[in-house]
């Protein structure tokens, strides 16, 4: 069974929420949360808004306009391939990292690509 939440642990928005409420939302937990992601994930548990797109912008659309610096999927990916790469200089005979390497690189490169087919839309 599905847990229910109660009114202490979801803030209830109306369903017409303004844009403007959202908006400082989000940037109240930008300060504290660098990844879009889960900027979503806490807008969607502890205030019941399932999505901000429906209301016209994406939580990255709001932090650029307000020149928010955040984490981009690529630059999460890059910084554990080099996590990865410092694990492998002193484990030479772990091949599980071997493999993780290779699956985030191909990530990237994916990343990449992605990125320019969306740059040159723009």
């Amino acid at each position: 069974m599905e847990e229910t939440k109660t009114a202490k642990t979801v803030k209830k928005i109306p369903e017409r929420a303004k844009v403007e409420d959202i908006t400082k939302l989000v940037i109240d937990i930008a300060k504290t949360e660098k990844s879009p992601a889960k900027m979503g994930e806490i807008l969607n548990k502890k205030h019941g808004i399932k999505r901000t797109k429906v209301l016209g912008k994406k939580i990255t659309h709001i932090l650029k306009e307000n020149k928010i610096p955040f984490n981009t999927d690529l630059d999460i990916v890059n910084k554990k391939i080099s996590k990865i790469e410092q694990h492998s200089l002193k484990n030479k005979q772990d091949k599980r990292a071997k493999r993780e390497l290779v699956k985030f690189i191909g990530l990237r490169k994916k990343l990449e690509k992605y990125e320019q087919k969306s740059n040159k839309n723009l």
